[in-house]
């Protein structure tokens, strides 16, 4: 496990609940309680992001992969769609940009859309299958 592996998981425990993970450089100027904070907000924004077909919030869905903070207070989040033919396709990233953009003292935010690994239900928290009755 690398430096930057122990700093997500210290500074970042909600991420890993629906999959995602969260990291920060290694020796971070940021100190770790401020990651951790703006972890925990930019997670609560992504939660009031919802797929406008389905009745549960992308972080829930496993829909984000990854979310790095950066020393700039810049973030970067990887995610995915449900298929690569989702009719939200244009408007979800930009949903997300917005909401973490809301969370205090974030700088710019550079959503990407990535298609590996395929996203599949098995992404999906205990939380979004009770919403969906999927188990």
């Amino acid at each position: 496990m690398n430096e930057t592996t122990k700093a997500a998981e210290s500074a970042a425990p909600a991420a890993a609940g629906a999959n995602a993970t969260v990291s920060a450089p290694s020796g971070s100027a940021l100190p770790a309680e401020e990651i951790r904070r703006m972890t925990d907000d930019i997670v609560a924004a992504l939660k009031t992001v919802y797929d406008p077909e389905i009745p549960a919030d992308i972080y829930e869905l496993g829909l984000i992969y990854r979310i790095e903070i950066n020393d700039d207070r810049s973030v970067a989040v990887d995610m995915t769609l449900t298929t690569p033919n989702c009719p939200s396709a244009q408007e979800l990233p930009t949903m997300v940009e917005n909401a973490v953009l809301t969370v205090a003292g974030v700088g710019p935010v550079d959503v990407a859309v990535v298609w590996d690994p395929p996203w599949d239900p098995s992404r999906m928290s205990d939380e979004a299958r009770v919403v969906l009755n999927m188990w």
